[in-house]
């Protein structure tokens, strides 16, 4: 009997071993990891695995929060959802740091970034900001970086002003390419060269330069004229008005200084210069001055008329 009891175990031993030891139908044993599953399966299916108290409505909670989350995506509020969960968790952005502007007021820098006191740096999307702030008329370029939790960097690179240009009666200030950044607004931008004139935005740049060779010139223009997008007159601080020609500018500059220096021309009473005829310069004189001519030759005139006395 005892004998037959311990065969008995023996083959009880077995079949459990070989219960416990997930084997597939064709005798093969299962990898490691798929183990635990066959085994939870094995049990569910034989009836010994025990569904735990509240499961239902774990489920049912869980559908419920899925179908929620699912309706909030369709209907574009997830994102919202987002922000307010992780807002709430400390990544509320606190502190923005904003580097490289000089002509853009930081307020319209903020504002585009549309910040509302409970974004947070997970659901702020730093392109689209990004881009909002390159729009500005000063911004070239710009760089938005979350600094995770709660901060943002504001990187700013401007536009570099090259000159005022007056068109008609309004004032603006452009780059060297010639593109109008924004309205003159006075400031820093008064000490800009001033050029006037239709097409003279394209052509200021190489004429500018080319005056800049005469620096003795160039530090007494007030103003850059451009004449049917054809030549240049150039305005000095005085109010004289030196008309260059269409071709030989840097011809007609230089006898513009040598006569300068031998007869003061430039700081005489004067009006213009006119050097549009090659073979000859026409000054114009200031309306005080032509009055006072006027006057001079008449009184020449009549010291010429009397009679002389006889002896």
């Amino acid at each position: 009997m005892s004998a037959l009891t311990s065969w008995l175990r023996g083959e009880q031993g077995a079949a459990g071993a070989a219960a416990r030891e997930p084997i597939a139908s064709d005798g093969i044993v299962l990898p490691r990891l798929l183990r635990r599953p066959v085994r939870l399966l094995g049990r569910f299916a034989g009836g010994e695995f025990e569904v735990p108290r509240y499961s239902a409505s774990i489920l049912t909670a869980g559908f419920l929060a899925a179908s929620s989350l699912y309706g909030a995506y369709l209907g574009g509020h997830f994102p919202t959802i987002v922000q307010a969960v992780t807002s709430r968790l400390g990544f509320a952005i606190d502190e923005v740091k904003v580097s490289g502007h000089r002509e853009t007021s930081e307020i319209d820098i903020l504002e585009r970034l549309g910040l509302d006191g409970w974004t947070s740096t997970i659901g702020f999307d730093a392109e689209a900001a990004r881009e909002r702030i390159a729009a500005l008329p000063w911004v070239e370029s710009a760089a938005v970086r979350k600094i995770y939790p709660d901060v943002l960097e504001i990187q700013v690179d401007e536009r570099k002003p090259f000159a005022i240009w007056q068109h008609g009666s309004e004032l603006s200030v452009i780059e060297r390419s010639g593109h109008v950044i924004a309205p003159y607004s006075g400031g820093r931008q008064a000490t800009l060269p001033l050029i006037i004139g239709l097409g003279a935005p394209g052509a200021a740049p190489a004429f500018i330069d080319r005056i800049h060779a005469f620096p003795e010139l160039a530090a007494r223009i007030k103003g850059y004229i451009r004449v049917a997008e054809r030549r240049w007159d150039v305005r000095l601080e005085n109010g004289v008005t030196v008309k260059l020609p269409e071709a030989g500018e840097d011809q007609a500059v230089k006898a513009l200084i040598a006569m300068d220096h031998e007869t003061g021309l430039l700081s005489r009473d004067i009006a213009a210069v006119d050097m549009r005829i090659s073979d000859r310069l026409v000054v114009q004189l200031s309306p005080d001055a032509a009055t006072r001519r006027e006057a001079a030759l008449k009184e020449r005139l009549k010291t010429k008329s009397k009679p002389g006395k006889k002896i």
